[in-house]
């Protein structure tokens, strides 16, 4: 059965949707004036919802600090008066380097405020990341603590235009105390008045080759994923008294712009930890703060899922997870239907442009092992090398029409606009590949570079991989080409197993053939090798790069 778009026309005035009727599509409203500290906390901290609790911080001692919307707009005020007299200034960058912590929350307010643009940094970044980020993007305050910067500090000197070293903590010599730009009233900062296409935000991210690249969002990005926010999470960012909370960074598009201001921009609240993942605390934190929503990448998901039947041992609150970043396994989103008890809609995208297909349980079926159908608002398709949209049921590149993409970035850091890498005739190029079905639904395929070609065969590593997990005793899998003389490449998966399972030659060729049996005979992985975890990338997916090169190492 085919989705019909028809299925949105009950939700589209609060999903922020309008009907074009020229083109016969969905449109997504862009207001003339756009200010993403405007728009979500200050909006409710001078409205009914001032003294609902916008933010709730768990530290590592269990001690609990608690923030309401007002409290937020009040504490940023003095912060942005703080970085006026330092120098801040409208689209300039200014560095935030604290993670999951208030002072991240009350920095990017007070940047916005002032109309200059957040520079986010993970605190995974080494003193190379961290230097090239800065200098690159010639920032002359950053935000940060003494654990992540204690890793950089030495290295402070290279930091090419860096004035200015803002400590949540005890400052060492030269740096200034975060609390001190809180000391004084706040006065009259004058906000910035600021428009859809000004900068707001500064994100470095990693390619496949090169140093990151800085990549520019306008203050508009939050309404444009207002529409596709709502479908992910159910139809559910205005309900009662809704919790958030994320283990994703938030220095990334999954942890700030896909939980944390989707919550503030509908009043909710948000729950935050600098504690490290495990999938035994993360229910116990989920129980103790009554987190009702949540994104979450499919890696983390995957590791609740070793948990069975969790809702017998702790009193849940959890309605919904959305998920994006990579595959989902289809066997997830039947954990989480049977046994978890919760809605999971996977979405896919870009953090250059975003959203472009996802599911919304409430409005169709998800089916497992899709990631949806195409979001409205987006005009979304699969396309050959020449920019020809393909037929259902076939392998292709995910693309996205650039003239109809509110989530477009404004371009990368000293290349304003869309690269020439990046377009394709009007499309914008993902690098992904899928298969859209008779039925709308688009099944991943992997990374133009992930796909493997075997003896003449193209084979997606998703669907592998999704095949490998629904065996009992795998926990995970990642599935990458290995360099082979014969057949140019050969499938080679890497599996961790599920606790207490014993892996041997045994269980390999019983892999070997449940892939056999379920997707084709030349798909199988020829070579399997088992693992205890698997190496990430800075913003917590599994990092097929580094596997790639341990495949690629390997000899006959």
């Amino acid at each position: 059965m085919t989705i019909d778009e028809s299925v949105f026309a009950p939700v589209a005035a609060r999903t922020n949707l309008y009907r074009d009727e020229s083109r016969d599509a969905w449109r997504i409203r862009i207001p003339e004036r756009a200010n993403i500290a405007l728009d979500t906390v200050v909006a409710h901290a001078r409205g009914p919802r001032r003294d609902h609790a916008a933010l709730v911080f768990e530290d590592e001692d269990a001690t609990v600090r608690r923030y309401s919307f007002a409290d937020l707009d009040a504490l940023s005020d003095r912060l942005a008066k703080g970085l006026l007299a330092l120098g801040a200034e409208p689209g300039a960058p200014v560095a935030v380097h604290t993670g999951q912590r208030p002072e991240t929350a009350l920095a990017h307010l007070a940047i916005h405020k002032l109309g200059a643009v957040v520079m986010t940094l993970s605190q995974l970044y080494g003193p190379d990341t961290v230097e090239h980020c800065l200098a690159d993007s010639e920032t002359r305050i950053v935000i940060t603590d003494p654990q992540a910067w204690g890793r950089v500090r030495d290295a402070r000197s290279r930091f090419g235009a860096l004035e200015h070293v803002l400590m949540v903590g005890e400052p060492d010599a030269g740096e200034r105390a975060f609390d001190d730009c809180l000391a004084g009233e706040p006065g009259d900062i004058g906000y910035a008045s600021t428009g859809p296409e000004d900068p707001a935000l500064l994100m470095y991210t990693s390619g496949s080759t090169g140093l990151p690249k800085g990549l520019l969002h306008g203050h508009r990005i939050m309404h444009a994923y207002t529409p596709t926010m709502t479908l992910a999470y159910d139809l559910e960012l205005d309900w009662p008294d809704a919790v958030f909370w994320t283990p994703a960074d938030w220095a990334w598009v999954g942890g700030w712009l896909d939980t944390v201001l989707p919550a503030w921009q509908h009043g909710q609240t948000v729950v935050s930890t600098q504690h490290r993942f495990d999938e035994e605390w993360a229910f116990d934190f989920m129980a103790r703060h009554g987190v009702t929503h949540s994104f979450m990448t499919p890696t983390a998901l995957k590791r609740l899922a070793e948990v069975p039947t969790p809702r017998e041992r702790w009193s849940l609150a959890t309605r919904v997870i959305c998920t994006g970043g990579e595959s989902l396994p289809g066997d997830v989103v039947r954990w989480s239907d049977d046994e978890f008890g919760i809605v999971v809609n996977e979405f896919y995208g870009l953090t250059e442009f975003n959203h472009m297909v996802g599911c919304c349980k409430a409005l169709y079926p998800v089916v497992p092992g899709s990631m949806g159908i195409r979001y409205p608002g987006r005009r979304t398709a699969v396309i050959d090398d020449a920019g020809n949209e393909q037929p259902d049921g076939t392998v292709g590149e995910i693309a996205s029409w650039r003239e109809d993409d509110p989530s477009l970035f404004l371009g990368y850091r000293g290349e304003p606009g869309v690269p020439e890498r990046m377009r394709l005739g009007g499309w914008l190029r993902s690098g992904d590949l899928a298969v859209r079905g008779e039925d709308g639904y688009f099944r991943y395929q992997g990374r133009n570079d992930d796909l493997i070609k075997s003896a003449g065969y193209r084979i997606g590593p998703a669907e592998v991989e999704d095949a490998l997990v629904r065996h009992e005793q795998v926990a995970e899998a990642a599935v990458v080409a290995r360099p082979d003389p014969a057949r140019g490449s050969v499938v080679m998966a890497f599996v961790r197993v599920m606790p207490g399972v014993i892996p041997g030659d045994a269980l390999v060729r019983e892999l070997q053939d449940h892939v056999r049996h379920n997707l084709a005979a030349y798909k199988y992985p020829r070579v399997v090798e088992f693992v205890d975890e698997f190496p990430l990338t800075s913003s917590g997916k599994i990092s097929r790069r580094t596997l790639r090169a341990q495949a690629a190492e390997q000899r006959w």
